[in-house]
């Protein structure tokens, strides 16, 4: 591990977040001082600062803390649904709640606004390191282009996410020096096109090898693949993705390896989502990984908080009062303390239901009962747990036995199955706590991009051309490491590759963008899914391939009739874009920012630009 020998680039890149500050003040100018860029990015190192303040943002973005943004990815999605049942606020009745004035950035809501205020502070990194690549000087042309080239993949990472999340959005490419009041919005084919140039001069430059925590070559060339996906540019993806998976030093963990490798009860399923195997550099899957440990600059302060995942994902079992598990007996069942007998908190951690598992993610999708992802040890069944409320000790005999959704007289033994009761992958989101008690998820390295998805991309790229069998045959590359079957040619289609995306990258790919980017493919293209129907871009807010496949996986949205606190749970087609922050478009006075459709202020005459402005 090297990760600690960039100390002082660490300090540099933090001092520079701290001006930058936290507000939503998404392209603000800031006050000279010691960090300014001109006194900063003079130098190779402090234009490498630069870079790590957007590994940091990234890292601050999306998976850290109570109520990581991952969770909104995925309640806009087949796989979860917001599971909060005790109070009005958290994004469930999305017809009413989502709106470009409602509270968008907030662990009780959502963090729709923390994915465009965060997505716009990576690119304002990226382009103060852009802008000024030439202010230094280097000892070749190497030491230029890798320092630009890792700028250049960050900036595209955020656009790519931003125009499957927004649609349209302001296209920003040079360092902001002064105030400007004046943008526009660009079309998002024009915005993927850009980055896919930029990700192409990219991956000529930036290494295999590097230290963890920062851009490889595989991390470009896995981004591309989607891009490419993204623009319908099917022979672009496969080769971007085979980049990845046959030219570079990376390859698939079949064998057991890091912390727990001699413990006989585990197996390689386990090994991968380990905290601390997924940076040792014996694993080889690994393309991008985030670093997250204690004595990280900025993990002292309210920005990083732990990983949080057993909290977000994780089912409120421990709940007392009326919603209590309880025993057949009436008694309430459930402690979720540390120090007791029967310590379930510090064997699985405890969670509070934020991000619910539909039944599809839980249950449908698992088809070969030799899939170490669903396997017990790896995954937990609510009856994997018993009775621990000590209370219960000489008065109820259920104490210590395996939990029970009914009696034997059919009575429901809790009166909250939402937030409550569902399985969930113990593997992935099991996170020792050194931070949190009860143990909610402490510091831990993180996944962004892995090899697993990249032949996941070259399998649906294939597929895209009627490549059938080849697509299979990346798809069980990935099965057959989990000890699942083989698929075969006719088993293909985009749902078949949806399914093993849920598999394989449950509470690590953003869901919602990876829906909206193949709803949009389904559009550009006009092909008939797996359901018969076929879609166009100029409906594409009123019927999307988006909405049609959450409505027939995620059983909260399609009953229209699941109502927590007075809530139903409702989506619409339009959301598959969502709303563009009132703040963002209202302070751009001298300027059009397009909002989307289906939201307050939604005008069909704003205009779009549909070239690259050229800039001085």
């Amino acid at each position: 591990m090297k990760y600690l020998k960039m100390k002082n680039i660490y300090i540099i890149a933090f001092a520079l977040i701290i001006i930058a500050g936290c507000k939503e003040d998404w392209l603000e100018p800031k006050p000279l001082s010691f960090y300014a860029p001109e006194n900063t990015y003079n130098t190779p190192d402090g234009l490498r600062s630069g870079i790590v303040s957007c590994d940091a943002n990234l890292r601050y973005t999306e998976f850290y803390g109570d109520g990581a943004a991952i969770v909104t990815e995925l309640i806009f999605s087949d796989v979860a649904v917001e599971g909060t049942t005790d109070k009005s606020g958290p994004a469930q009745n999305m017809n009413l709640q989502i709106q470009p004035d409602a509270q968008l950035n907030n662990t009780n809501n959502n963090r729709i606004g923390r994915y465009w205020y965060e997505g716009y502070k990576g690119i304002k990194y990226a382009n103060t390191v852009i802008s000024r690549i030439d202010d230094a000087e280097y000892e070749n042309e190497q030491e230029r282009n890798e320092i630009l080239a890792a700028a250049l993949w960050h900036r595209a990472y955020r656009y790519y996410r931003l125009v499957h999340q927004f649609g349209d959005v302001p296209l920003i490419l040079q360092e902001i020096t002064e105030p400007r009041l004046d943008f526009y919005s660009t079309k998002r084919e024009v915005i993927l096109q850009k980055i896919k140039e930029d990700l192409e001069f990219a991956e000529q430059w930036v290494p295999y090898v590097v230290n963890r925590g920062t851009v490889t070559k595989g991390a470009v060339s896995h981004l591309l693949a989607k891009v490419n996906l993204a623009l319908g540019d099917f022979d672009g993806a496969i080769a971007a993705a085979s980049h990845a998976i046959d030219d570079g030093p990376y390859a698939l963990m079949t064998e057991r390896f890091g912390v727990d490798a001699s413990d006989a009860s585990k197996n390689v399923v386990w090994d991968l989502h380990r905290p601390l195997n997924k940076s040792l550099p014996e694993n080889s899957e690994v393309l991008y990984v985030l670093i997250d440990r204690p004595d990280m600059i900025g993990n002292t302060t309210d920005l990083f908080q732990g990983i949080q995942t057993i909290r977000n994902a994780g089912p409120f079992y421990s709940i007392a009062g009326a919603n209590a598990i309880r025993t057949p007996n009436g008694n309430v069942g459930m402690n979720g303390n540390g120090g007791i007998e029967i310590p379930l908190s510090e064997m699985y951690g405890r969670g509070i239901g934020r991000c619910r598992a539909t039944w599809y993610s839980t249950h449908l999708i698992w088809d070969d009962e030799n899939d170490l992802r669903h396997a017990p040890g790896n995954w937990m069944r609510m009856e994997d747990l018993v009775y621990n409320n000590e209370n219960l000790k000489g008065v109820d005999p259920y104490y210590g036995q395996p939990l029970q959704l009914y009696s034997e007289d059919g009575t429901l033994l809790t009166n909250d199955t939402i937030r409550n009761w569902f399985d969930w992958p113990h593997y992935k989101l099991w996170v020792p706590d050194n931070i949190n008690v009860p143990q909610r998820g402490g510091n831990s390295d993180w996944y962004v991009f892995r090899l697993a998805e990249t032949y996941l991309l070259r399998a649906e790229a294939h597929y895209w051309k009627g490549e059938l069998g080849l697509a299979a045959d990346d798809i069980n590359k990935v099965r057959n490491r989990a000890g699942a079957g083989s698929y075969t040619a006719g088993d293909i289609n985009i749902g078949t590759i949806l399914d093993e995306r849920a598999r394989e990258l449950y509470y690590e790919e953003p869901r919602n963008t990876e829906l909206s980017r193949i709803a949009y493919i389904f559009a550009q293209t006009g092909e008939a899914a797996y359901n018969g129907k076929s879609y166009n871009l100029a409906d594409f807010g009123k019927d999307n391939f988006w909405f049609d496949r959450i409505m027939e996986k995620n059983d909260f949205y399609n009953k229209g009739v699941v109502t927590v606190h007075g809530d139903t749970y409702t989506m619409s087609p339009y959301h598959v874009l969502w709303p563009i922050p009132i703040n963002a478009i209202v302070s751009n006075s001298q300027g059009k920012i397009h909002q989307n459709f289906g939201y307050n202020g939604y005008d069909p005459s704003v205009p779009v630009l549909e070239e690259i402005e050229e800039t001085e």
